[in-house]
């Protein structure tokens, strides 16, 4: 009996490992739906949430009237923009940081605080300095993805092992050499990190940032459904934000299996 039961649990073991990671994706997205459309079937959680069936009308409604699109179109621009602009002065200001002491003095406190300030709190100051055009919206998603990487960024530089800088100078590289050679590769699943985590806040932020005033964009839909107590496009509305930020995290991922397959990771 003693010598039984752990070859039964490592046949056990073994036959969950042989699943394929994507079996599984697709096992929680089933067990998901049907979660959602039994709950969905509660009269009191289905005045608030609508079942499987409506979204999908509503999405088929919405994308042949040419309004999703439009506002998908708006959002992916401004969370790209946004993003892109906080991740090219990120990745300078927190090598900086990291490597001079000074700059970090000088630098560090003030980021510390504003990442205590919502970005939603900065939009009347924004829209003052911006108006309400696409310049205001992308601010507010720059200053929450800015100061979301570049913490991650600095630590990573600032967690580049020592031996490695010692061993470089010993060997008679020059700063530049040690910073190029060294520090950047050392950092960069540090940035891919930041990249990631930037994204997320990105579209987290989006919202916030369309209270600015827009027109069109995925997060000024759900606020003028919410009016109208549109709950199937609320819904939509929030699903899409989801699956285009799960897809943009994906290829994030995907990039860093491509990029750093030199790191050893654990296997399970």
């Amino acid at each position: 009996m003693a010598v039984t039961k752990p070859k039964k649990k490592a046949v056990q073991t073994s036959a969950w490992k042989r699943i394929h990671p994507n079996v599984m994706v697709l096992i929680s997205l089933i067990v998901g739906v049907v979660f959602w459309a039994l709950i969905s079937l509660i009269p009191t959680v289905g005045n608030i949430v609508s079942n499987p069936w409506t979204i999908m009308k509503t999405f088929v409604d919405e994308l042949t009237s040419g309004r999703l699109g439009a506002n998908i179109f708006a959002s992916i621009f401004r969370v790209l923009s946004g993003f892109l602009l906080g991740l090219v002065v990120a990745i300078p200001v927190a090598f900086l940081m990291a490597w001079y002491r000074p700059v970090r003095g000088l630098i560090e406190p003030w980021i510390q605080f504003f990442r205590t300030v919502p970005p939603i709190a900065l939009i009347p100051l924004v829209i003052v300095a911006f108006g309400v055009g696409e310049g205001a919206k992308i601010s507010v998603i720059f200053v929450a993805t800015f100061l979301v990487m570049v913490i991650s960024i600095y630590q990573g530089v600032r967690n580049v092992d020592p031996t490695l800088i010692k061993a470089a100078r010993v060997l008679g590289a020059t700063d530049k050499d040690i910073f190029l050679e060294v520090v950047v590769p050392a950092a960069f699943p540090y940035i891919l990190v930041g990249v990631r985590l930037g994204l997320a806040s990105a579209w987290t932020t989006l919202v916030a940032a369309e209270l600015t005033g827009a027109s069109k964009g995925l997060g000024n839909m759900i606020m003028e459904a919410g009016l109208y107590f549109r709950m199937d496009i609320i819904i939509l509305g929030i699903i899409i934000i989801g699956i285009i930020g799960f897809a943009m995290d994906k290829g994030v991922l995907y990039l860093e299996r491509r990029l750093t397959g030199w790191q050893e990771l654990r296997k399970s």
